[in-house]
This record gives C-alpha cells, sequence and structure tokens, in this order.
C-alpha cells in the first residue's frame, strides 16, 4: 500500500486560506481567512464589497482613484477585509469563534485586530506582511500568539 503523506495542519489551513482568498474582488490585494477551532473550520472570509453591492471589479477601486497607500483610510473603500467577513459569517450563522485560530493570508490591519480581539480569537497565523504596526502591537497586548507563517 502507498504511503500517503498528509500536510502538517498549519499548512493544510493557510492553504484553504489561499483558495479562500480566490474569490476576493479587491483590486490591490486578494485575502482569504479561515476560522479553525480544534482543527475544524467555522467560517471563512475574503475581501470584497457587502452582499449585494457592486464590486471594485465592477466599478473599479475608489482607493486607487484617490491614490489612498496602502494601509491607510480604510473607510475609503466598498470592501469588506477577509478577517471581518469571517467574523461576520459567524456572527450571521450564529457560530462562537472564542478561543478560535485565525489563518489568513495577509497579516491584519488595526481595525480587523481590534474586531478580533473583541470576538475571542486566541490565535492568528498570517502568511503576507501588512504595512500596520499598531496591529501588532494591539494583538500582542491582548495576548493573542501570533506566527508568521512564512518564518514557521
Amino acid at each position: 500500500m502507498k504511503k500517503v503523506e498528509r500536510p502538517p495542519w498549519d499548512d493544510y489551513f493557510m492553504e484553504i486560506a489561499r483558495v479562500v482568498a480566490k474569490r476576493s474582488t479587491c483590486l490591490r490585494r486578494s485575502v482569504g481567512a479561515v476560522v479553525v477551532l480544534e482543527k475544524r473550520i467555522l467560517t471563512t472570509g475574503y475581501n470584497g464589497a457587502p452582499t449585494g453591492l457592486a464590486h471594485c471589479l465592477e466599478v473599479g477601486c475608489l482607493r486607487e482613484k484617490m491614490g489612498i497607500p496602502s494601509g491607510e483610510r480604510h473607510e475609503l473603500c466598498r470592501g469588506l477585509h477577509a478577517e471581518q467577513n469571517a467574523i461576520i459569517q459567524a456572527a450571521v450563522w450564529g457560530i462562537s469563534i472564542k478561543g478560535a485560530t485565525l489563518y489568513v493570508t495577509c497579516q491584519p490591519c488595526a481595525l480587523c485586530a481590534k474586531m478580533l480581539i473583541n470576538a475571542g480569537i486566541k490565535k492568528i497565523v498570517y502568511e503576507g506582511e501588512y504595512p500596520d504596526e499598531l496591529a501588532m502591537e494591539l494583538l500582542s497586548e491582548a495576548g493573542i500568539e501570533i506566527v508568521n507563517y512564512r518564518r514557521n
């Protein structure tokens, strides 16, 4: 019988986050998030416009038009971040994510960090860098375990 090599859990969930990111409608950055508790997927999210609204793929990127650099003025965007969508999906479906781990293809911003703290996320495994030092300070201060997947 042929032995099948199974991926470690972090690799498995990060690969799923990468697949989720393929649904992104952001013209600047595709991000995927997966919330996991006890090796079970609770919710997923990708960055894009709210349900039923036109996506940036259809109407263009307001931030590009205004010349807003990455990491600044998050409110000037029609999209939600992947982490926000994962949290919202948990709320919509009545799923507690307290104590869960978030796998995300990009380091969270400060807005998402605050939401993740209050949602009770205990660990974040992220892959890509994001220019937001405050986010990392907040997460660290909150005692959330932060793992840079690429350096892992």
